[in-house]
């Protein structure tokens, strides 16, 4: 039946083509094209990493690009829908305690840094103080006890005379929040979302900087920032973001990407670690944006996480631009023995940077001391508890990721204009914050004839491979259903990941025969594939280079289409594309990109990228970079119009929005089928 009904719907399709009769015909495999993910994303990382701050000669040049880089950097962290200009909603302070020690009180307080959203916070107060003073935030890392983990610190800040507040994150606090959604729940969808957990984590702080500037013990221009782990990546981010923070002292919270993809130590980090890297920087970009406020690195020389030459590679690196500022004095680093931690060397040169930059006082770190883990002058959590009488009822922390990042509702599409219009916006966006990874200059196709026979199709078979990306020669599986000189439709079949043998075959054998076939293996599917078990770290891998599995594959695919417009049997304006499950969401986004496909046949779509993976980070991965900001995958059959859209078996319920859009304006609707038979 479907037979019938296929050819009667693409009978006035009379299409072209090019054969492959001049091409070379490989006889053994490519050396230079090893189609290892691996080697790909280091080499990826390594191109981010060795031309962060290119181009920039002078002090001229940076100050020029600078709001540019700032604002990315604010969108990257998750912070664009944040009032960092603009009125503020109330703090709210609650303080449910208060600790008296010799030379010092604690105050136990929380504050809303958005509705709804508690900070529980321990404030440190100097005794006897009469005029405002420089006050510390300090950010923890990731301790399971948090301020009662880091109190020695807060601590010997208050006996050195500073107010010193410290933050617990959402994750660690007395109200567990997630940080670890992609690390291990497999919540990938936060991708898609543009949402980092270091973006609340640093709105958090920036509200702790409002908190502390409103106290009447403190001196609002004298303001710094420190802290350990995942305490140092968010002291870089709030010194970046918040030109409050005079001084900044970030221990073991950075690398480069390129140390990080070498020596897999991102598998240990937690997604907080890291932006959402849309336009592809690395931390020596985060640096400039502090410069040049004084900085002092500490990095322990056996770090597990952080390695010491790719925090010495930063150092350098920033301290360029430092030197453009003529103030090469106020960046340094400070190397520690051991692993991910604090060392006595690194707190004293702490307290004493400081000491010398909030205070004007010039104290030698031996002079400044150390902090006390003594452990009879610790209090316990019980004594340092904030929510002494219970958590706030309307608490948002263990929920605060499925809304900080504001995603927009569906348009309503009143008539064709407004379709068109909403479709360039969304592919302009998507050009930008999705797909900006793809090549600025493509390769040459440098294609290859690998296989030819008389069998497989009326007018034979062949197999061809050309050149995707640098490093990736792929195969498209080309079966002639007619005439190798007479231009007809081609329909590219996408094989799916772990597909049984013949299954894109008997998906697709009924069509028309006025088509011929293709069969197309994107990276990561069939040979240019890799283990199950590294999924996860690809996903991760990519995403903290500005791309994802996903937008890789769409950009296999419109290499695809692209050559085979090249091929001779082919009429360049009459291509569709067959794809099943996640492999649809690849299809559909290739066809709005290239724009010119006439069908697309879909099976079984997801129907959402707002959903979770499994949290080992196997099967499908479909989240992209920022595109739930502008759109979902079952938006895209209507922006995809005049293409028709056919769906073998169920339409997802999620799609009848698209259905009802093309209805309303007139267009083609979908076309339903049980199966291509």
């Amino acid at each position: 039946m479907f037979r019938t009904i296929f050819t009667l719907l693409l009978i006035t399709f009379f299409l072209s083509g090019m054969h492959a009769q001049n091409l070379p015909v490989q006889t053994q495999p490519d050396p230079d094209q090893s189609n290892n993910i691996r080697n790909y994303l280091m080499q990826a990382a390594e191109e981010i990493s060795d031309n962060v701050l290119s181009g920039i000669h002078s002090l001229e040049d940076w100050e020029k690009i600078r709001p540019q880089r700032y604002n990315e950097f604010i969108e990257m962290i998750s912070l664009e829908d944040m009032p960092l200009n603009g009125k503020r909603t109330e703090l709210n302070v609650r303080i449910t305690g208060t600790v008296q020690k010799e030379g010092y009180r604690i105050e136990k307080l929380y504050y809303e840094s958005l509705p709804g959203l508690y900070v529980p916070a321990n404030l440190y107060i100097p005794d006897k103080i009469k005029k405002p003073r420089a006050a510390i935030l300090y950010v923890c890392g990731h301790s399971p006890t948090q301020k009662v983990r880091y109190q020695p610190h807060p601590r010997k800040f208050a006996q050195l005379g500073f107010v010193c507040l410290i933050i617990e994150t959402i994750q660690m606090g007395e109200v567990r929040g997630e940080h670890w959604g992609c690390y291990a729940n497999g919540w990938f969808h936060w991708y898609s979302r543009g949402y980092t957990p270091a973006g609340v984590e640093a709105w958090n702080a920036i509200r702790g900087l409002d908190l502390l500037s409103e106290r009447p013990e403190v001196d609002p221009e004298k303001l710094g920032v420190t802290g350990l782990s995942g305490g140092g990546s968010q002291s870089w981010y709030i010194a970046a973001a918040d030109p409050r923070i005079k001084a900044a002292a970030p221990v073991c919270g950075a690398s480069t990407l390129k140390a990080h993809l070498l020596t897999r130590t991102i598998d240990g980090h937690c997604d907080c670690m890291m932006p959402i890297n849309t336009y592809r920087r690395d931390f020596q970009d985060i640096g400039a944006l502090i410069a040049p406020r004084p900085l002092l690195i500490a990095q322990a020389d056996l770090d597990g996480l952080n390695t010491i030459e790719s925090v010495r590679e930063l150092y350098s690196d920033i301290k360029k631009i430092y030197d453009l500022y003529d103030a090469p004095e106020h960046i340094s680093l400070v190397e520690t023995p051991g692993g991910h931690s604090y060392h006595q060397i690194s707190r004293q040169k702490i307290f004493s940077f400081f000491l010398k930059h909030l205070m004007g006082k010039q104290i030698s770190p031996e002079d400044a001391g150390d902090i006390d883990e003594s452990p009879e002058i610790q209090l316990s959590e019980e004594e340092l508890k904030v929510y002494v009488d219970g958590v706030p009822e309307n608490d948002r922390t263990t929920k605060i990721q499925d809304s900080f990042v504001k995603l927009p509702a569906a348009p309503v599409i009143s008539n064709e204009k407004e379709l068109y219009a909403f479709r360039d916006s969304v592919k302009r966006f998507l050009k930008r914050e999705t797909f900006g990874a793809f090549p600025q200059d493509p390769v040459p196709f440098d294609p290859r004839l690998v296989f030819r026979a008389a069998d497989g199709a009326q007018y034979g078979w062949e197999v061809f491979s050309f050149i995707s990306e640098e490093g990736w020669r792929l195969k498209v599986d080309v079966r002639w259903k007619n005439e190798p000189h007479k231009k007809k439709p081609l329909m590219i079949v996408l094989r799916s990941p772990d597909e049984d043998r013949w299954e894109s075959e008997g998906f697709i054998g009924g069509l028309n025969n006025e088509w011929n076939i293709a069969y197309f293996e994107v990276r990561g599917v069939g040979e240019n594939g890799w283990a199950s078990n590294l999924q996860w770290h690809v996903r991760r891998a990519s995403a903290w280079t500005g791309r994802t599995v996903a937008s890789m594959q769409v950009y296999d695919l419109l290499r695809c289409l692209q050559f085979c417009r090249t091929l001779e049997g082919v009429d360049a304006g009459k291509i569709g594309i067959a794809a099943r499950n996640e492999m649809a969401v690849v299809a559909m986004y290739t066809a709005l990109l290239d724009g010119n496909c006439q069908i697309l046949i879909v099976n079984n779509p997801p129907e959402s990228q707002d959903i979770p993976s499994r949290p080992d980070g196997r099967g499908a991965a479909i989240e992209m970079l920022n595109c739930l900001r502008v759109t979902d995958v079952y938006q895209l059959p209507a922006l995809l119009s005049p293409a028709r859209i056919v769906f073998i078996g169920e339409i997802p319920v999620a799609y009848q929005w698209s259905e009802k859009i093309l209805k309303k304006l007139g267009k083609s609707e979908f076309s339903r089928f049980d199966s291509v038979e």
